[in-house]
C-alpha cells in the first residue's frame, strides 16, 4: 500500500521533489502546499498531475486528504515552523537540508521530534551515492585514519539571492562535504579553524571561497578548501576526495568508482557489505518510507543530522572572529539562544531536561572536549 504525502514548497527543490513522489511506487501525492497556489497548480499541471489537490497550509492539507506524513521543501527560514506544526499534528516529517536556519532553530526540532515521538529526518541527499558507501568501505581497511581531505573548486553563476549572501560558499554549499566528512570518518566535529575570502574576479558579494582546518573526535583531521569562482580544471558538484590512513591512501574524485592505494592490495573480501543506498533524493524519500513502515531509522534522522549545521556554524564564525572556534562551545550558546526562543512550553521542557547538547545527539555517547 502506498504512503500518502504531503509535499510542502513548489519551487525549483520542490519540482524535484514532485517528480520523485510521482515516480515512487510506495508513495502517493496527496496534495501540494506553496503559499502561492498559482506555483503549485503550475508544478502539479507541469508533472500531469492536475488533479492532486493545494492548499496554503501542510497540516490542514493533509487532515483533509487523509496523508500520512510531510515532505518540507520549503526555504529554510520557513523549516523549522512548517515542521513543528507537522510533528504537532501526528506528521512524521522528511525535510530539505539544512536542518533549520540556525543551529538554535535545529535544537528546538530535535526537541520537538522528542516531545511528538514523530520522526524527523532531513534529506542529506549527496549521502545517497553508491561511490560515496565504496569509498566509505575503502575507508575501512586503511587502519587508523589520519587526514580527509576536500577540494571543491567551482564557477557556477546562479544571479539571485547567492550571489547577495555574505558567506555563499560556506552557508549554501559547504553542508554538503562537511556532511559526508562525518559520515566516510565515523566521526564528529572538535573544532574548527576557518578563513574566508572574496577573489577580486568575483561575481559574488560575500566571500566565495574558503578554507577549514577541522578537528575530528579521535583526533582526526578534516581540511576543506573550496571556491564557487574557480573557472576551469573544475571539480565535480561532489569535490575531490583523498583520505590517509596507517596503512593507505583511498581517493575519490566526485563522479567515478573511488579507487585505494594499500600495501598489501585490498582484498575484495575485506571490503564491509551492504545494500545499495540509493541514488540522490529518491534514495532518502527511499529510506523514509521503509522507516515509516517499520524499517530502520534512515540516516539524516535529526540527532544524527544537527552536528553537520553546527560545522557550518561553527566554521563561518571562526572565519568570521580569526579564532579558532571550539564547537562544543557553539553548541551551549546555540542551546541558551534555543531556550529563549521556544514558545512551547513542551518543547521548551524537553530542551531544559537535556543534561548536555552533545549527550542528547547522541545519547549513547559522552561530551568529547577539544585537546589543548
Amino acid at each position: 500500500m502506498s504512503t500518502p504525502l504531503i509535499l510542502v514548497g513548489a519551487g525549483g527543490m520542490g519540482r524535484a521533489w514532485l517528480a520523485t513522489i510521482l515516480a515512487e511506487p510506495r508513495a502517493e501525492l496527496a496534495g501540494v502546499v506553496d503559499l502561492d497556489l498559482d506555483a503549485a497548480r503550475e508544478a502539479l499541471a507541469d508533472a500531469g498531475a492536475d488533479d492532486v489537490p493545494v492548499g496554503t497550509d501542510a497540516v490542514a492539507l493533509a487532515a483533509e486528504t487523509g496523508a500520512r506524513a510531510v515532505v518540507n521543501v520549503t526555504v529554510p527560514r520557513a523549516h523549522h515552523p512548517v515542521t513543528t506544526a507537522a510533528l504537532t499534528a501526528g506528521l512524521p516529517v522528511l525535510g530539505e537540508k539544512p536542518v533549520a536556519e540556525t543551529v538554535s532553530r535545529a535544537l528546538s526540532l530535535v526537541a520537538a521530534s522528542e516531545v511528538t515521538g514523530e520522526l524527523f529526518v532531513v534529506s542529506q541527499s549527496r549521502r545517497y551515492n553508491r561511490q560515496l558507501f565504496a569509498f566509505r568501505d575503502q575507508a575501512a581497511t586503511l587502519g587508523e585514519l589520519g587526514v580527509l581531505t576536500t577540494e571543491f573548486f567551482k564557477a557556477p553563476r546562479f544571479g539571485g539571492f547567492r550571489e547577495e549572501m555574505p558567506h555563499p560558499l560556506l552557508v549554501d554549499m559547504a553542508i554538503h562535504p562537511f556532511d559526508t566528512a562525518r559520515f566516510l570518518l565515523g566521526a564528529e566535529p572538535v573544532s574548527v579553524y576557518c578563513e574566508e575570502f572574496n577573489p577580486p574576479w568575483s561575481w559574488y558579494s560575500g566571500d566565495a571561497a574558503a578554507s577549514a582546518v577541522f578537528e575530528m573526535t579521535g583526533g582526526l583531521r578534516y581540511v576543506y578548501t573550496g571556491s564557487w569562482c574557480s573557472p576551469g580544471a573544475e571539480t565535480s558538484w561532489n569535490g575531490s576526495w583523498r583520505l590517509s590512513g596507517a596503512s593507505g591512501t583511498a581517493r575519490w574524485d566526485g563522479d567515478h568508482d573511488p579507487v585505494v592505494d594499500r600495501q598489501p592490495p585490498v582484498d575484495p573480501a575485506e571490503l564491509p557489505g551492504h545494500d545499495e543506498p540509493g541514488e540522490g533524493i529518491a534514495g532518502s524519500l527511499s529510506d523514509f518510507l521503509t522507516a515509516l513502515d517499520g524499517g530502520p531509522t534512515p540516516m539524516g534522522e535529526v540527532h544524527e543530522n544537527v552536528l553537520s549545521l553546527v560545522m557550518v556554524e561553527a566554521a563561518v564564525e571562526s572565519a568570521t572572529t580569526g579564532t579558532r572556534v571550539i564547537v562544543d562551545d557553539v553548541l551551549d550558546r546555540a542551546y541558551e539562544q534555543a531556550l529563549a526562543e521556544e514558545t512551547r512550553e513542551d518543547v521548551r521542557a524537553r530542551l531544559v531536561s537535556w543534561t548536555s547538547v552533545r549527550a542528547a545527539l547522541h545519547p549513547s555517547g559522552a561530551r568529547t572536549s577539544p585537546r589543548p
